[in-house]
């Protein structure tokens, strides 16, 4: 089976292409997805059965930020995807991954199944449209991908909602970010109490591999989660726990905030029963990665998180 991945410098692209180590990988230097001759021009002259795109616009991040802002963001992930769904018939299949921001993180997300998003027999949607660009990017490709644009039959979301791991962004993320300041001895920081289904990076990429080798998924759209209800005060007790410090927890805001949790059965029942490293075994590792890089890791940019 052969396969692409888009995107190698992302977090999720960054560790498929570990787990998957004879995929073909490329980045934006290789090909401009913004570019509509360039994306057709290279599926033209190479065949792939999968194509595992996690290709994202981040005008955040540093390549991006000079001249750039988040108004584009939204134009820039619809031509990224379209460009590669348009050459739909020149490979096997594609995956794409869509968020739980499809739903609309405004208001409370709680153990959502696929059909809470969109009616199947009706085609209607059951919630508002989501206020963020990035949001309701992945809302109008996920309903594209539903409707079979361009015809294609060969397309598949899977919606991701809290995913962590090493290479992921430990400024701005809550686990990593909890690891790097208890290793530095400084209080992890929430600003309030939320539960989140949380999916270690690690069970992510095993389920990526038994879901490509489905030959053909009985739906088009699916979330990929650990099914797990689990709070931020809780996942920092962990992170306390497992680097052997006992740094202050401090909760700016008292309640809680809008969950952020999803049903996982209907992928589970095409892939089969997934024995998910536990948080605790999972935060170990993670927290041994930062260990291992800690000098890459500076007290500036985690007492002044993004």
């Amino acid at each position: 089976m052969k396969k692409l991945i888009i995107g190698r410098n992302g977090f999720v692209g960054k560790n498929l292409g570990e787990f998957f180590n004879d995929a073909h990988i490329i980045g934006s230097s290789e090909l401009n997805l913004l570019s509509e001759t360039a994306v057709m021009d290279f599926f033209k002259n190479e065949y792939f059965d999968i194509v595992i795109n996690t290709a994202v616009y981040n005008p955040r991040n540093e390549k991006n930020k000079e001249g750039s802002s988040t108004e584009i963001e939204l134009e820039n992930d619809l031509r990224m995807f379209h460009n590669i769904a348009r050459c739909h018939d020149l490979y096997g299949k594609m995956i794409y991954f869509g968020s739980g921001a499809e739903y609309d993180k405004r208001y409370p997300i709680c153990s959502v199944t696929e059909e809470d998003l969109i009616d199947s027999k009706s085609g209607s949607c059951s919630n508002l449209l989501p206020e963020s660009q990035y949001g309701l990017a992945k809302y109008i490709i996920g309903r594209e991908i539903e409707s079979g644009i361009y015809g294609a039959d060969n397309i598949y979301n899977l919606r991701i909602f809290g995913l962590f791991g090493k290479y992921e962004n430990w400024k701005s993320t809550f686990i990593s970010g909890a690891c790097c300041k208890a290793m530095k001895g400084i209080p992890i920081t929430i600003r309030q109490n939320v539960f989140f289904d949380y999916l270690y990076i690690n069970d992510f990429c095993e389920m990526i591999h038994r879901f490509i080798q489905i030959e053909k998924p009985k739906y088009h759209t699916y979330n990929i989660t650990s099914g797990r209800r689990v709070s931020l005060t809780e996942l920092a007790e962990i992170v306390n726990r497992v680097s052997g410090k006992d740094v202050p927890v401090i909760i700016c805001k008292d309640g809680l905030a809008n969950e952020y949790t999803s049903s996982n059965q209907r992928l589970l029942s095409e892939i089969g029963d997934v024995d998910f490293t536990s948080f605790e075994d999972a935060i170990a590792d993670l927290y041994g990665y930062y260990k291992s890089i800690e000098e890459d890791i500076d007290l500036y940019s985690l007492l002044y998180q993004a």
